[in-house]
């Protein structure tokens, strides 16, 4: 799963801006709200200039049909103000009743399914790590003097290159136990702070933004106040998040490192087992879990469902970037790494009920069941579904480095329905213009889209907030996906995807980038295939030509048939008489 603190590697540097007698003002250029959605060339923000296209749209009297989105994720709020109105509804299934009316295998599935749940209504929260998993699955048949690797088959040689990955990562990681003791040191530190801070304002939330406008009146408060922001600029928190999000998302990392570490000697329990309750091994064992597409955390997923589809024009919260789009939701992300076996039946679900688009804002560098993944895909590219993956924020070159699931088949062919998405900024968020934490890869990342500071849904009705993560980059792709696949139907998803990547906005020269994760300065274009940002106003135009180019080649062709049909048919009406 995605997750900035789950990601975090330079570890030493949440010790030091605890302790740093520098001063480090916590203070940057504000953006609206939605400025993802902005032009650069009329607002000085880059985002995706989506007004422009949804003007284009209207003066060339487009009009829209509904298309369905499924997002793969960890669950969805139902209930929220500006996501109820466009969930996806399941016509052939009655709600509660207990029967699987539309005979697909999946009990009342009326807004999705969640293949991390049981059949009594239990929901899995928690998994290990995929990298652990793969280590003590394949230990006993591979961690063997005498592992002939010559006689393997394809599957085999590929379990074995994926075992001996986990191994050599496992053992490698020497310095784990220091780095922990350096976070946790931290998280004390920071909980010191905020009970500080907390008694001082008299109340337990708050924001960033808020404690930089307050004035503590006690030298303790002031010093409370400066350890924690200063800690809080050097990670990246944004502005508007609260403090209570900030500790609950540390202590999680924290634990998760824990387990990583007692991981080398004892295996991870198997959380998934003890709740779902099917044959993992079984490909074919796929009617389990619940119609509870909610679960018990679902942050992630309501955020980016929002960023897709939240309504447009009602007055509420946020604008989605589609307009005319029903969000299907499908739980397989658990708090950790998600299964392939999940993952596959996901994708199959979403297809098999008429998603058009598939959002998948989450991923892991270990695939042990790829095979089943790679099938799936294949199933959405026969079907003519665009799948559109987050690239990940381990601020790596994913070129170089495993990332799954990807567009890659274990037979070498690459998938022609598959976007991955890199996250950008903007300058007036003070990093340059590639998010810091983003994945980049001038082959293997397709774009980036806006990825920061972006506003969107919340679980509890009517919440609102801002996240950051190539997860939320990936359904400003998806979203923009879908928008042309309502506007422009006679479109393949193959299409989709080249309208998206030719219309990119190149930042000039002069727009500061550095590498994610370094202060090395480079091209913007060198850190995707495509060298851009996403811009609907862009794709909108260049998806009108191409339609209307393969409308009047349909046009020409069925001319040049119909001139034939005289002359045919009376040759067979010879023939017949």
């Amino acid at each position: 799963m995605l997750n900035f603190y789950r990601s975090m590697k330079k570890t030493i540097v949440l010790l030091a801006c605890c302790f740093s007698l520098a001063s480090f003002g916590y203070a940057q250029k504000d953006v609206p709200k939605g400025w993802h959605l902005m032009d650069v060339s009329q607002d000085s923000l880059y985002g995706i200039s989506l007004n422009k296209a949804y003007q284009f749209l209207r003066e060339k009297g487009r009009k829209p049909q509904q298309v369905i989105v499924a997002v793969l994720d960890g669950g969805i709020d139902t209930t929220h103000e500006d996501l109820k109105d466009v969930l996806w509804r399941n016509p052939k299934e009655i709600p509660g009743n207990g029967i699987d009316d539309d005979g697909n295998g999946y009990v009342d599935d009326v807004h999705g399914w969640n293949f991390l749940g049981n059949k009594n209504g239990s929901d899995l929260k928690k998994a290990g790590d995929e990298r652990s998993r793969v280590y003590y699955q394949f230990r006993e048949k591979y961690a063997k003097d005498s592992c002939d690797t010559a006689h393997f088959s394809p599957e085999e040689k590929y379990q074995y290159k994926t075992w001996k990955r986990a191994y050599d990562d496992i053992n490698a990681s020497s310095t784990d136990q220091v780095e922990l003791a350096l976070i946790e040191v931290t998280a004390k530190a920071l909980k010191k702070h905020d009970k500080i801070i907390r008694e001082e304002m008299g109340k337990d939330e708050y924001t960033t933004d808020q404690l930089e406008a307050f004035d503590p009146k006690t030298k303790q408060g002031k010093e409370a106040k400066f350890g924690y922001l200063t800690c809080m600029k050097m990670i990246g928190v944004d502005a508007d998040e609260k403090n209570t999000t900030t500790l609950s998302e540390l202590d999680e990392y924290i634990q998760g490192k824990k387990e990583a570490i007692d991981a080398r000697s004892n295996p991870v329990p198997d959380y998934r087992a003890a709740v779902v309750k099917d044959n993992y091994n079984d490909i074919k064992d796929k009617f389990y879990g619940n119609a509870d597409v909610m679960g018990p955390d679902p942050m992630h997923g309501t955020h980016v469902a929002g960023i897709i589809a939240a309504e447009r024009n009602n007055g509420k919260g946020i604008d989605g970037v589609a307009d005319d789009v029903k969000i299907l939701p499908v739980r397989i992300v658990p708090d950790g790494d998600e299964y392939d076996k999940d993952v596959a039946l996901g994708i199959f679900y979403a297809v098999d009920n008429g998603a058009k688009v598939i959002n998948m804002s989450f991923g892991k560098p270990f695939s042990p069941q790829k095979r089943w993944v790679d099938s799936a895909v294949h199933y959405a590219e026969m079907k003519d579904v665009l799948l559109v993956h987050a690239a990940g924020n381990e601020s790596e070159d994913i070129d170089e480095k495993e990332n799954y699931p990807n567009a890659q088949f274990l037979n070498q062919r690459t998938a022609e329905n598959f976007i991955t998405v890199g996250a950008s900024s903007d300058p007036r968020l003070g990093k340059g213009l590639a998010a810091d934490f983003s994945n980049y890869g001038e082959h293997n990342v397709d774009v980036f889209a806006p990825g920061v500071k972006i506003y969107s849904t919340l679980p509890g009705g009517n919440n609102y907030g801002n996240l950051r993560g190539t997860s939320m980059a990936s359904p400003i792709v998806a979203g923009l996906a879908a928008l042309i696949r309502s506007y422009f139907p006679n479109l393949t998803a193959e299409q989709v995807k080249q309208v998206i990547e030719s219309s990119v906005t190149h930042p000039g020269m002069d727009i500061t980038t550095y590498k994610p994760g370094t202060k090395d300065e480079v091209t913007f274009s060198s850190l995707s295939k495509s060298g851009g940002i996403i811009n609907a106003y862009g794709a909108v135009k260049a998806a009108f030509a191409l339609s209307n180019s393969l409308q009047h080649s349909s046009a020409e062709t069925s001319k040049k048939k119909n001139e034939k049909l005289p002359s045919s048919s009376f040759k067979n009406s010879k023939t017949q008489n």
